[in-house]
């Protein structure tokens, strides 16, 4: 939750000068508040840079107070949308049948989601980190066809990782997100980003690993500079595989 639509004008236009270069080279889209997306939007014209949402409600419709649909951020130029952060599960009960509706929300308006799985801190040393991911695909993509798994993103965000600094480990990351690939059919096409603590001193090497498309960044993206050279560590390696 950063940044007013004045703050996002200003960020875009400074990115977009820094980035001119490598716009051409990677998919990049910036995911922005409810409030910020017309000012991304505007701001994005002209641009190759999607423009992402970071929730939205399942119904297109209806008495549900505060909530945005699919197709109001479909009006709004939005083509990428975050569903199943950590952050939503933590403080605002989103479970994995959420997850479930609201992608099939996105995909009938025809935008990707970005689909958030990932273990806890007690989870990641109870052992059980396979199951619980494997549980949480299970309940997010299980209703779809293989068609509509190959067109969603999806985010592995170890929890305890996120915002502490503590980055999984490359290796590590890999094994888990080979296992995402393999454990739900129909993802073989599908993009699978790693979110967690990235930042430019551990994306070269995150990047290199053979399961990992890209990244879900978080704090290292609120500086344009500091988001610049993360993606520019990742495309060296990205590039080379």
């Amino acid at each position: 939750m950063f940044k007013t639509p004045e703050d996002t004008r200003a960020y875009v236009d400074a990115f977009r000068i820094m980035a001119a270069e490598l716009v051409a080279q990677a998919d990049i889209a910036l995911a922005a508040p409810f409030v910020d997306l017309d000012a991304l939007r505007v701001a994005l014209e002209g641009s190759t840079i999607g423009i992402g949402a970071q929730d939205c409600f399942w119904e297109a419709e209806g008495a549900f107070t505060g909530e945005v649909s699919a197709p109001m951020l479909s009006a709004l130029g939005v083509q990428y949308c975050i569903v199943g952060h950590s952050e939503r599960r933590e403080f605002f009960g989103e479970t994995d049948e959420t997850v479930s509706l609201k992608i099939s929300a996105l995909l009938g308006g025809n935008i990707t989601p970005i689909v958030c799985v990932g273990e806890t801190h007690a989870e990641h040393h109870a052992g059980t980190s396979f199951a619980r991911v494997e549980q949480q695909l299970h309940g997010a993509l299980g209703s779809l066809s293989d068609a509509e798994r190959a067109a969603v993103v999806v985010a592995y965000e170890p929890v305890w990782a996120i915002g502490t600094g503590l980055a999984c480990d490359a290796e590590s990351a890999d094994t888990i997100m080979n296992f995402i690939r393999r454990s739900a059919g129909g993802l073989d096409e599908a993009r699978i980003i790693y979110g967690g603590s990235m930042k430019p001193a551990n994306a070269t090497a995150l990047c290199a690993q053979p399961n990992i498309d890209g990244g879900l960044v978080g704090s290292a993206s609120l500086d344009p500079a500091e988001f610049l050279s993360l993606i520019s560590c990742g495309l060296q390696v990205l590039d080379a595989r």
